[in-house]
């Protein structure tokens, strides 16, 4: 397989705003700074080549010996590697974590993924799981569209949401991501367009960008989804599918009303455009359910839905499902043969259990999760009193911050060097969109957050200081 290179064109668009006049920062180090954060972030692909240096140098406007210095001190830290007639190629270092220790701390913070972690009755549900296997083990465990119990009892929670549904109607997949990829493999081809809403799931992108296909945004207002600004980008674009996340969306936590829903389903109809909505955060809501899924809305069969156990009971279980006609759903068991054969037994079977307790643990779920909300604004508006918080999700995990500069990169990138991994809002956009915004989950404990915080304020205000001296030494 021929290597990926990252143009220097596409390169200058994902750092963003990473170079800021900070005196007591070197040039090499903001841009070794950034460059380790789309490493990170996985927005540079990990055995991708790089611009060369007098390339890279002409279009970032610096010096070659700026972009070398930086390049070395990433090859030091273990993020490039040097290889004869490839130049610069991305790498990790051996034994990186999600957030890497630095000497002297004994503690790192992630404040970078909006999930929470297992509670008691995981544990319980994989025990008893176990019970229930042994029945299971006189078969291959091979089954490409996912247990019928357990399909049946998703099929019948939509039922109850206002949208009737078959067994036949739902597949189980390795994760709504997984299901993305295998609606992707079916309906698209090196080249379609796929509209979405924009900011939106970094991961979702990922997935388009390796299906190569091209992303076409539609801004979410203030107040959430432009169906006019829809319509008219589906007309123009023509494109194969839309991406949408209609509850608690990730990362602006707006919820789709009644009347949006209605309207979406009939510009599928109309346009006969398959919208695929994600459903992930569906049972993270605090004061009150999400409307009924999108698909209710629709006549046409224009729309299919994922699902995941991930954000409603644990990420570590790695499942979720598609809701389709059986007719789509016939033709991605035929496609997933050549990605895997099925998703786990044990995993299933603790997910049934799982979803037959939910209403004796989701309710104190969600009531932490509120608690831990308005404990995270608290701090915020304590600590970043020029910080906006643009919405107050109603459900979902996480703030979506407008900043008073467009500073995310450049400080997410700096947070880096102190122990904490934030996410930029530049990760949830194409082409280095969102450089204002930051996404802030509220899953950790309270203390723990202020903590996090606390480490963060002094970064910000030396930066915020800095840019305003900065601004007052151009305008005299």
């Amino acid at each position: 397989m021929a290597q990926r290179r990252t143009g220097s064109s596409s390169l200058v668009k994902l750092l963003g705003n990473w170079h800021q006049d900070l005196p007591r920062t070197p040039v090499y180090r903001q841009l070794a700074d950034g460059l380790r954060l789309l490493i990170l972030d996985g927005r540079l692909p990990l055995d991708g080549r790089l611009p060369g240096e007098r390339e890279l140098a002409t279009a970032l406007g610096i010096s070659r010996t700026t972009v070398a210095t930086a390049l070395a001190q990433l090859r030091d830290e273990g993020y490039l590697a040097s290889r004869q007639g490839s130049g610069s190629v991305t790498m990790l270092p051996e034994g990186t974590q999600t957030v890497s220790p630095l000497p002297g701390r004994a503690t790192t913070l992630d404040l970078s993924t909006a999930a929470l972690s297992a509670g008691p009755e995981i544990h319980q549900a994989y025990a008893n799981a176990l019970i229930a296997l042994p029945e299971h083990l006189g078969s291959t465990g091979y089954n490409q569209q996912g247990l019928p119990e357990l399909r049946h009892v998703i099929a019948q929670r939509y039922a109850d949401r206002g949208l009737p549904t078959d067994a036949d109607q739902i597949m189980i997949v390795n994760g709504a991501l997984s299901g993305f990829g295998l609606v992707l493999r079916l309906l698209t081809g090196p080249g379609d367009r796929v509209v979405l809403d924009h900011p939106t799931y970094p991961m979702a992108l990922t997935a388009i960008k390796g299906a190569s296909c091209h992303a076409v945004p539609v801004s979410l207002t203030e107040y959430g989804w432009d169906t006019d600004g829809l319509a008219a980008t589906i007309a123009q674009t023509s494109p194969r599918l839309a991406y949408l996340l209609a509850d608690f969306h990730n990362p602006t936590g707006h919820c789709m009303d009644v009347a949006t829903r209605s309207a979406i389903a009939d510009i599928a109809a109309r346009t006969r455009t398959t919208i695929v909505v994600d459903e992930t955060m569906v049972d993270l809501w605090y004061d009150n359910p999400p409307p009924p899924p999108l698909a209710a809305f629709d006549a046409s069969d224009r729309i299919i839905t994922l699902g995941s156990a991930g954000k409603s009971f644990w990420g570590g279980l790695r499942l979720g499902w598609i809701r389709a006609s059986s007719r789509t759903i016939a033709s991605l068991i035929q496609i997933r043969d050549s990605l895997d054969l099925g998703s786990p037994i044990l995993e299933q079977l603790a997910a049934i259990n799982l979803f037959n307790e939910a209403e004796n643990f989701q309710p104190q779920r969600r009531e932490m999760l509120r608690q831990q909300r308005d404990a995270c604004a608290e701090v915020v508006k304590e600590l970043f009193p020029d910080w906006k918080m643009t919405v107050i999700p109603q459900g979902g995990l996480s703030w979506w911050i407008e900043l008073p500069k467009p500073l995310a990169t450049v400080f997410a990138a700096s947070a880096e060097g102190i122990g904490i991994r934030i996410g930029a809002g530049p990760r949830f956009g194409v082409e280095g969109a969102f450089e204002r915004y930051l996404r802030l989950p509220f899953t950790l404990e309270t203390t723990q957050m202020r903590a996090a915080l606390e480490r963060l304020k002094p970064l910000w205000d030396n930066m915020a200081q800095t840019r305003n001296e900065s601004l007052k030494r151009s305008v005299v």
